[in-house]
């Protein structure tokens, strides 16, 4: 064995060693990657995704089974969305191409991130695998996946499927990959490596602030909070099916779901009967302190009610409830630190608050957001013009959804908004990105700017290949050891790999053999880190 292996593979550097062995191929594969045209990266992205959709029910089923969170029909939906549904929404954009502006004399040049370093959550295993790497695909980058440990199992099946069908439509070797393993050093190691490009952070508060601090670009998001206002210009039937068709979807796992309920005192007991037809259940106060002690009688919310169902919930606390029944409704009094069920709740149980008129729903949603949630997410139900726009110029939410579910409206789906899992919470929320996150923001662009004096002519560059001074590399999992980090600009190499000759012109049998016993002790060190 080589002094190369022994070393990586030495006490505690066996686990760091192997996450460099995946930074390095990743980053040959983003090198090769990078110099694809726009008809190879969709024929790449589509395998992944029709795979991916293929598995949705399957990986749905494994999600629930492996985490104990959430609904596997639900799961399943979420699963097909981020898959097909995604890449058929990003097949019509164009992140590979130069564009060419003529009347600005000026010259767009796509600049992949290179590697995207992606945590994923429990709470939303799959879809989030699916939603990252696709994502990663269209913009052609490399994709490392840190699933979280509680998901571990459905995440590294995910991210596998797509990676084969990926490779098998032509990707480089070891453009998707996967952490099967994660642990926090390792994860930390990752998150500052030089070679990662951006990281992608769905996960905890104290995952994002450290992908933040990595000194690696990042993206990660806040958690949310959403009040939801309904005033009296509302159709209380529709605001309530939608209000509990969110806060029961996947048993209220999403961030974008609802709170706390704000309602005008005038429609209040209107809409809390709404809501009890729509399926919710409307506890009484003696229900109500219990509630308040079992999710947050330990200080902060028990996670062992997360992504529970209503049913389960209520049984908890003694109730038993009818299997039909899809929400807990807890009325209270007031928004603040000294009442827990004001705060985000990742589970189907929906906070109620009587407030005297809209302007009054305003400034408790001001307040809540201010508990937590900033730069998240917020709903009305209205059919008021002046209160919707009032309600989304006071409220610190970068997405206000109106008369729709906020869980799926905030998040892309029964809206307008961009489809996403990441959901940036801009500078009220402490993040880099003020909207829901998409390829856009895994691919900067070099501007080529003329002189914008007319006497200036403008280059004809429309039948300009900008990445021809130099095949695609052909890199991947049987890349050379030694090449080190490539840097912009290096050497590339021929694809297919030539044989190597001598001076005289001759094949060199001896740089053959040397090459041959490389990738015998490339394959030694795979399998030995994969013991």
């Amino acid at each position: 064995m080589t002094a190369i292996v022994e070393e990586i593979l030495a006490g505690e550097q066996r686990a760091t060693g192997a996450a460099d062995l995946m930074l390095q191929t990743a980053e040959w594969a983003a090198a090769a990657y990078a110099r694809f045209d726009r008809a190879r990266v969709l024929k790449i992205a589509r395998a992944a995704a029709e795979v991916a959709y293929a598995h949705a029910g399957e990986l749905a089923e494994a999600a629930v089974k492996e985490t104990g969170f959430g609904v596997v029909a639900h799961k399943k939906i979420k699963n097909e969305l981020t898959s097909r549904a995604l890449f058929e929404l990003y097949a019509h954009e164009d992140f590979c191409s130069a564009r060419i502006r003529a009347e600005v004399k000026m010259v767009e040049l796509p600049r992949p991130a290179g590697i995207v370093f992606a945590l994923t959550p429990s709470t939303n295993p799959v879809c989030s695998v699916y939603y990252k790497v696709l994502m990663a695909l269209v913009t052609r980058n490399a994709i490392i996946l840190s699933p979280h440990p509680l998901a571990r199992g459905c995440s590294v099946k995910a991210a596998q499927l797509m990676a084969e069908a990926a490779e098998g439509a032509g990707a480089p070797l070891g453009i998707i990959q996967v952490i099967e393993q994660p642990n926090l050093p390792l994860i930390e190691h990752v998150m500052k490596s030089p070679r990662v490009g951006v990281i992608l952070a769905t996960g905890g508060t104290p995952m994002v602030r450290s992908a933040y601090s990595s000194g690696n670009p990042a993206i990660g998001v806040g958690p949310g909070n959403a009040p939801a206002l309904v005033d009296d210009s509302a159709d209380l039937n529709h605001a309530a099916k939608r209000i509990i068709e969110s806060k029961s979807f996947d048993n209220s796992i999403l961030c974008t779901n609802e709170s706390v309920v704000l309602a005008v005192e005038s429609i209040a007991d209107r809409l809390l009967q709404a809501l009890k037809s729509a399926g919710a259940h409307v506890a009484k106060p003696e229900e109500v302190a219990a509630l308040r002690e079992l999710l947050f009688g330990r200080g902060t919310f028990n996670v062992e009610v997360l992504g529970k169902s209503a049913v389960e919930i209520g049984a908890r606390i003694g109730l038993k409830l009818p299997p039909n029944t899809r929400v807990i409704l807890a009325e209270i009094d007031r928004i603040g630190i000294d009442e827990p069920l004001s705060k985000e709740k990742l589970c189907p149980v929906l906070g109620f608050l009587r407030v005297p008129h809209a302007q009054g729903g305003i400034t408790q949603a001001r307040a809540l957001i201010r508990l937590s949630g900033a730069g998240h997410s917020a709903a009305i139900h209205s059919q008021h013009a002046p209160t919707i726009l009032a309600y989304g110029a006071a409220v610190k939410a970068l997405r206000v959804v109106v008369n729709a579910p906020c869980s799926q409206g905030a998040a892309g789906y029964g809206t307008h908004l961009a489809p996403a899992f990441t959901i940036g919470t801009g500078y009220f929320g402490s993040s880099s990105v003020g909207e829901n996150v998409g390829p856009q923001h895994l691919v900067n662009w070099t501007r080529i700017a003329y002189n914008e004096d007319p006497a200036e002519a403008f280059g004809d560059f429309s039948v300009l290949d900008a990445w021809a001074g130099g095949p695609a590399l052909a890199l991947g999992r049987e890349a050379p050891m030694s090449l080190g980090r490539l840097q912009e600009g290096a050497d590339s190499v021929q694809d297919p790999m030539p044989l190597p000759t001598s001076s005289a012109g001759t094949i060199d049998e001896i740089a053959i053999l040397r090459e041959e016993i490389r990738r015998m002790v490339l394959e030694e060190l795979r399998g030995a880190l994969r013991s």
